[in-house]
């Protein structure tokens, strides 16, 4: 490959690069695509979540944007790497209403908030690469979807609650392996492998093209940006090594004290030890503190601990 045709990683772009409204086009195109409707970005916005720290675990980014519809709406992205991933997405949708709603506003003003994780883990069974869900209400006995009046400029007019309700994109990102045809199928590829087409018409991607090359960084940042993509390695290498050990302990133990036991045992041994592993490599290859706590979730005193 070309060293003008290697591209910043999305996990570490989101974080870095893609904060900056002059860089806000590549954010666009990747919710264009995803949500099937224009999308034009009008801040990031500042919460708890887009603090930069080195206890900022989640990378979970606010955005404000506007559709084609022009709805006002907020979409939250998160590249979510921890065991308890849904009671943390389903806590982010929360904060994001919360947070971006002024004390004293009429419920009118909540805005639809569409939450999208970028997973770069296995988190289950399910082969496709891209799930989506949203709230409705179905009647029990009838099966109708039930629809809610509300107040729309001067006009009672009804509307599903899933027209409400946030909408979840979960990216599964690590279950990709087509060749990239369509727009989705090409920012998937980016996401998993940082290929961009030369070709490329995909929203957004041309945008990625031209200010997400690896070597327009400075040598600080290419240095803790190595160190960051050799954490990943690393951590995903000793995840599926410790998690392999972990389904193996659990069948031997489930043989002598019974499935159900050895299983669950199996598990918890599993994750303690992928959390040893991952800090001892890490220690070893002398990654800083603040690298270790981005890659692993722990905070420095667990990190400690272990």
């Amino acid at each position: 490959m070309n060293y003008k045709d290697k591209y910043i990683r999305f996990d570490w772009a989101i974080k870095r690069l893609l904060r900056n409204k002059a860089n806000f086009g590549v954010l666009e195109g990747l919710l264009t695509v995803l949500l099937g409707k224009n999308i034009h970005i009008l801040d990031i916005l500042e919460s708890e979540g887009n603090q930069q720290n080195e206890n900022d675990k989640f990378n979970r980014v606010d955005i404000k944007a506007r559709n084609d519809e022009d709805e006002i709406i907020i979409v939250e992205v998160q590249i979510t790497r921890e065991l308890y991933f849904l009671e943390r997405i389903l806590y982010g949708v929360a904060k994001a209403i919360t947070e971006h709603i002024e004390l004293g506003h009429i419920y009118s003003e909540v805005k639809k908030i569409y939450s999208i994780s970028i997973l770069y883990f296995d988190i289950g069974k399910g082969s496709d690469y891209l799930y989506h869900g949203q709230n409705s209400f179905v009647g029990v006995h009838t099966g109708d979807f039930l629809q809610v009046t509300m107040k729309e400029k001067d006009a009672l007019v009804p509307r599903l609650p899933a027209e409400i309700f946030p909408e979840y994109f979960l990216i599964r990102v690590n279950e990709f392996d087509k060749v990239a045809v369509t727009p989705l199928e090409e920012w998937i590829d980016y996401l998993k492998n940082g290929h961009i087409r030369p070709d490329t018409q995909a929203p957004g991607l041309q945008e990625a093209r031209q200010k997400l090359i690896y070597y327009s960084m400075d040598a600080t940042e290419r240095a803790a940006y190595d160190r960051h993509v050799d954490a990943i390695m690393i951590q995903n290498d000793v995840l599926s090594t410790a998690k392999l050990e972990g389904l193996t302990e659990g069948r031997l133990e489930g043989r002598e004290e019974g499935r159900l036991e050895g299983r669950e045992e199996g598990r918890l041994e599993g994750r303690m030890e992928e959390k040893r592993q991952i800090v001892y490599n890490m220690k070893s290859l002398g990654l800083s503190l603040d690298v270790i706590v981005q890659a692993t979730g722990l905070s420095p005193e667990e990190i400690e601990q272990l």
